[in-house]
């Protein structure tokens, strides 16, 4: 079982960037109002930010971080690692963290790495890069998260294109010798690996001329080899099976605390629908759930900490607040982790 216990790393703050170019779900032209109506009646989601052709998730993180490292008024020759988490990075090959570590000026003794990781990849990420830091032997850390997903999604496909948005955040995190212990549950199945996935383009299905042509798989459905696709149901059923019981073996049996002893539960963006659903299954009040979906989309990697900066930088702002966050999807992979946030520095929102 992937129950990791990490002391000695501290969340010191969190921050987030989003193209200016915003897009209303009430706007999308291939199907009629009334569908509309009632995709943002289930989903939540009303608009989404979408970045412009030859915006990457690296220049969101970039603009993330940077603004991160000065209200930290941290020295960045002190930064010991940075690691890239996402599925839309710059080039197949080098890893985009290394070439962010040059970009932001930060000291050739910085150890930078990627993660190929999509919704669950901030929790995956996190426990990564606490692993690495509750040694000492690194003392402060970037964690870059997010994605670019308006990229490979088909406009002509009514199953993904209303869902997804763009964003790009930084985290900090530090050697602490008194934080307290996050503790990490994490989990997978492969065998659902076809629920969420881009087809072609990898080594498996290499790219050729037939990966341009799209395909007409009914109701809506339109898209080429290099776009994504969505099996949502499966999603659905995978989340409402598997969520819930991570988020409670968390709490009760790995921390021996009750579900009401948290402030806030920091889900991925997936959808309204699913959310809700999880929060009833957990029996909490809704107020302990912040959800940035309506104005965001589903943001991927980026939902947790997006989430964090646009509904939470208030509540947390100079105060001490317990959290539990919780990501899952592509993969199938999914986990939770709960975050002692205390006197976190959280920048207003950039837009780009």
């Amino acid at each position: 079982m992937a129950v990791l216990n990490i002391p000695h790393t501290r969340v010191r703050g969190v921050a987030a960037c989003v193209p200016k170019k915003e897009e209303s779900n009430y706007d999308y032209e291939l199907t009629s109002e009334k569908e509309r109506k009632m995709f943002v009646k289930t989903t939540g989601i009303e608009t989404r930010r979408v970045a412009e052709p030859g915006v990457t998730t690296a220049d969101l993180c970039y603009e993330a971080a940077e603004k991160l490292i000065a209200d930290l008024k941290w020295d960045k020759e002190e930064i010991d690692a940075l690691v890239f988490i996402s599925q839309s990075g710059d080039y197949i090959l080098p890893a985009t963290g290394i070439i962010l570590q040059d970009r932001l000026g930060l000291p050739k003794t910085t150890m930078a790495y990627d993660v190929n990781l999509g919704c669950s990849g901030y929790i995956y990420g996190m426990s990564q890069l606490s692993s690495l830091i509750s040694t000492g032997g690194i003392r402060k850390a970037l964690m870059l998260v997010g994605d670019v997903s308006t990229a490979t999604s088909s406009y002509r496909d009514k199953s993904t294109y209303l869902l997804f948005g763009d964003a790009g955040t930084a985290t900090a995190l530090e050697f602490d010798q008194e934080a307290p212990k996050m503790t990490f549950n994490l989990k997978s199945d492969g065998a659902g690996y076809d629920a969420i996935i881009i087809p072609e383009g990898g080594l498996r299905h290499f790219i050729s001329e037939e990966s341009f042509k799209y395909k007409d798989y009914g109701n809506g459905m339109m898209r080429n080899g290099i776009q994504v696709a969505l099996n949502g149901e499966k999603v659905f059923h995978f989340s409402m099976r598997e969520v819930a019981p991570n988020i409670r073996e968390l709490v009760e049996n790995q921390l021996s605390k009750s579900l009401e002893d948290f402030d806030y539960y920091v889900l991925h963006q997936a959808n309204m629908l699913m959310n809700n659903s999880i929060r009833r299954k957990l029996k909490l009040d809704k107020e302990k759930f912040p959800n940035s979906i309506q104005r965001y989309g589903n943001t991927s990697s980026a939902s947790i900490p997006l989430t964090i900066v646009t509904e939470l930088r208030q509540a947390l702002t100079g105060q001490t607040k317990d959290m539990v966050l919780c990501g899952f999807g592509v993969g199938l992979s999914w986990g939770s982790v709960n975050v002692h946030a205390e006197n976190m520095v959280i920048p207003e929102l950039v837009e780009v």
